[in-house]
């Protein structure tokens, strides 16, 4: 799923069809025999923007269950953590554009800025965020593209962070909008999860910038493209945020 924001027009227009029907795909796969046995007879192969019948299904069937995970979802279990030796090195590099269009961001100036239904709006620099008390984990990171791939991050707590802040932590959903112009959302639960961290470091080195420097959102509970990179801004809100990839179909939970 990497897109290269200078491809031809002719290649835009194949990704853009492969993108529609990987995301027929993978929101069928997600679905459950019963809802399956709805979609009898329907073309999962159209590459239109037109939503077809299944596209509506399926879109009701996704919603269901986002609906249905976060039920399930339980904010006192723990991801597994590994050791050391069971890191991947490399660790692969994902997103929607190659590794040559890396992000770039000043850290020196980098803030981190604050909306939505938060008390304490100020920026936050880098330096303030690593004041604050550190962790490390050692987690899976899983790829809805099929892959996975052990590695170490350390950060702070983004739920000390959120209640550091004053954020409403009745609210629905925590999001986020990144220097790339990604963005996505979380709901509350996972945000507060124990294990869901502001990282800040890669194997116990600064963030490089290929892995989201100056912030990325480290949330084991998650899909991989549900942990954001090079964040600029984080908000609470009740209203549904959507995301880059949720907007194109994907669901919106997601939970690994």
């Amino acid at each position: 799923m990497l897109l290269k924001h200078k491809a031809a027009p002719v290649m835009l227009e194949r990704t853009k069809s492969i993108l529609n029907i990987e995301r027929r795909l993978f929101m069928k796969q997600t679905l459950s025999l019963g809802a399956l046995s709805l979609l009898t007879g329907c073309d999962f192969a159209s590459t239109t923007d037109e939503p077809n019948a299944a596209d509506r299904i399926l879109a009701a069937m996704s919603k269901w269950n986002d609906k249905a995970q976060a039920a399930l979802f339980d904010p006192t279990k723990l991801a597994p953590e590994f050791t050391e030796a069971d890191i991947k090195d490399p660790f692969p590099f994902n997103a929607y554009y190659g590794e040559d269009e890396v992000r770039i961001v000043d850290g020196a100036t980098w803030k981190l800025e604050l909306s939505g239904m938060i008390a304490k709006k100020d920026a936050w620099t880098l330096d303030q965020l690593k004041a604050l008390p550190q962790k490390n984990q050692i987690t899976r990171h899983i790829c809805v593209e099929g892959w996975s791939a052990i590695g170490k991050w350390g950060g702070s707590s983004l739920g000390d962070f959120l209640r550091l802040v004053g954020a409403d932590t009745t609210a629905k959903y925590v999001g986020f909008k990144c220097a790339d112009d990604y963005h996505t959302s979380i709901d509350m639960a996972t945000a507060l999860h124990p294990q869901t961290i502001i990282a800040t470091t890669f194997r116990d080195q600064p963030l490089p910038p290929k892995y989201g420097f100056p912030i990325k959102i480290r949330i084991p509970t998650k899909l991989g493209f549900k942990n954001p990179k090079h964040v600029m801004e984080m908000f609470v809100t009740n209203d549904y945020p959507g995301g880059y990839w949720e907007d194109q179909g994907y669901n919106w939970f997601s939970g690994a």
